[in-house]
């Protein structure tokens, strides 16, 4: 077992924030958390897609990796599974940037 600790030079991608310790300086609010509409509605899209056989949580996760590391910092928890949502269904050929746009415009 190595008795390397978490900040001391291990590379790891921005999104693995797991025991470093700017990020451990306050405590983790473990209680209850409200869920927004837009929290709800982006949460029932995955699983739509999911039971579509559309997207799988293992795609979801790799898109939001792949957000970078300023965006990710930027958006909020499903703010990020909505931009891995619309990036995997563009690269699938569900959806074209051009609708995106077009949707986002209209809202």
């Amino acid at each position: 077992m190595s008795n390397v600790l978490p900040d001391h030079d291990v590379p790891r991608a921005h999104h693995d924030m797991g025991g470093v310790s700017k990020f451990m300086c306050d405590a983790v609010d473990t209680g209850d958390h409200a869920l927004t509409e837009f929290d709800r509605t982006v949460d029932a899209v995955r699983g739509l897609l999911g039971a579509k056989k559309v997207m799988s949580v293992d795609e979801l996760r790799r898109g939001i990796e792949a957000i970078p590391e300023a965006e990710y910092h930027r958006l909020s928890y499903y703010q990020r599974w909505i931009r891995s949502i619309a990036d995997n269904l563009m690269v699938r050929g569900v959806i074209t940037e051009a609708e995106l746009r077009a949707t986002l415009e209209g809202l």
